[in-house]
C-alpha cells in the first residue's frame, strides 16, 4: 500500500474500471470514485455501478475502510455533440479512418480534466483509469502516450503534482481477469461477473459465464474471449 497516498478511480460501472478500483482499494489509504454521465445511448453501467460499490467493500474489511466518497458529474454536452453509436441509436461500424463509430472524440480528455478538478479539491494525487492499448478499439484517447502527455499538461496546468495510473494499459483481458482473481478471487470475479457492465448495445436479458450482455458487440466479444482465455 501507498501510505498516505489518495486516489481518484474513473469508475464507470464496466469490467476495466471495476477492476482498477479494487486495485486501487488494495494500494491507497483513501479512494473516492466518480462517474460521468455523458449522454450516452443507454444509462445500464451507471445503473451497475451503484450494486457493485456497496458489494465491493464487503471483500476486504480494509478496502471499506478506504473507500470514500462517489462523485458524478453531468457530462450530457458531449453526448449532444458527438455523432457516435455510443450516444445515438446507431449501428456500429468501422468509420472511413479505420475507428470504429463507438469512438467519442475528447471523452477520456474531459473525463481526465474533469476528474483532475474533483481530486484538486478533494487532495487526492492520483487518478486511476482503465485505458488498455492490448485489448481495445484503437482508441487515441486510450494509448500511453496520450495519457502520459495528459499527465504533463495537467500538472502544468493546475500546478499539481498528480499521478495518472493506467493498470491495464499493457496487459489483454484474460490478464485482466486475472488480476481481479489476484486482487479478491472468486468473490470479485463473480461480482464483477453480475454487477458490471460492459456491452455497448446495454443488454442485460442475456446472461453468460462472463456476464451479461448481447454477446455480439465488440466490446462482449473482448470480454468474453479474455474470459475463455483466463479459465483455459
Amino acid at each position: 500500500m501507498n501510505t498516505g497516498e489518495r486516489a481518484l478511480v474513473l469508475f464507470s460501472g464496466g469490467q476495466d474500471s471495476a477492476t482498477c478500483l479494487a486495485w486501487a482499494l488494495e494500494r491507497f489509504s483513501v479512494v473516492e470514485t466518480v462517474a460521468f454521465d455523458y449522454g450516452q445511448r443507454h444509462k445500464i453501467e451507471l445503473e451497475c455501478r451503484e450494486e457493485f460499490l456497496n458489494k465491493v467493500v464487503e471483500i476486504n474489511p480494509l478496502w471499506k475502510k478506504r473507500l470514500g466518497p462517489d462523485h458524478k458529474l453531468d457530462l450530457s454536452l458531449l453526448g449532444k455533440i458527438s455523432e457516435t453509436s455510443l450516444t445515438q441509436e446507431a449501428e456500429i461500424a468501422l468509420r472511413e479512418d479505420g475507428l470504429p463509430n463507438t469512438f467519442v472524440p475528447g471523452r477520456n480528455l474531459l473525463f481526465f480534466t474533469l476528474a483532475a478538478a474533483v481530486a484538486y479539491r478533494r487532495k487526492l494525487r492520483h487518478l486511476v483509469g482503465g485505458m488498455c492499448e492490448t485489448d481495445y478499439s484503437g482508441y487515441p484517447d486510450c494509448r500511453d502516450d496520450t495519457l502520459k502527455s495528459l499527465q504533463v499538461t495537467l500538472n502544468l496546468g493546475m500546478g499539481s503534482n498528480c499521478v495518472v495510473d493506467t493498470p491495464l494499459m499493457w496487459i489483454d483481458k484474460a490478464a485482466t481477469w486475472r488480476m481481479a482473481d489476484d486482487l479478491g478471487g472468486d468473490q470479485l470475479v463473480d461480482l464483477i461477473k453480475t454487477s458490471t457492465h460492459t456491452c455497448y448495445l446495454g443488454d442485460r436479458d442475456h446472461k453468460h459465464d462472463w456476464g451479461f450482455g448481447c454477446g455480439g458487440c465488440p466490446a462482449c466479444k473482448l470480454r468474453s474471449s479474455g474470459y475463455k482465455s483466463f479459465c483455459s
